[in-house]
């Protein structure tokens, strides 16, 4: 039993040394910081500019429409990857199925195109 216990020894020695580095990381910042608040430092910055308007103010949804096209060509980039991989086990298969994606999603673009889902006015 003594041996099964000291074969865990060294995930305890770095589990307690990564717990006293990871303290010293946080608590650090607090006791070695200069602290010295004023008016500028206290106040809300955003993008370079003082805010000057309301939080909740609402925003173009031209914002979410480029938020959201980008995750779905992004979702495109990311399907190609592992296709790739194991493109020649996959066969005519694989390509003709993988080429129907492309082509739908290639239609989906132009689409967007046209009704100028990407011009930035």
């Amino acid at each position: 039993m003594e041996a099964l216990l000291s074969s865990y020894l060294p995930v305890i020695i770095f589990i307690g040394l990564s717990l006293i580095i990871g303290l010293a990381l946080l608590a650090a910042p607090f006791m070695i910081a200069f602290k010295a608040p004023d008016d500028e430092k206290l106040s809300a910055y955003e993008c370079g500019f003082n805010p000057f308007d309301d939080a909740r103010m609402k925003f173009d949804v031209r914002f979410y429409l480029v938020a959201i096209l980008f995750i779905i060509f992004d979702l495109e980039v990311a399907f190609l990857f592992p296709w790739a991989v194991s493109f020649g086990e996959l066969g005519w298969a694989g390509f003709w199925s993988m080429s129907i994606f492309l082509a739908v999603l290639t239609i989906g673009f132009i689409y967007e195109w046209k009704k100028g889902a990407l011009e930035w006015d």
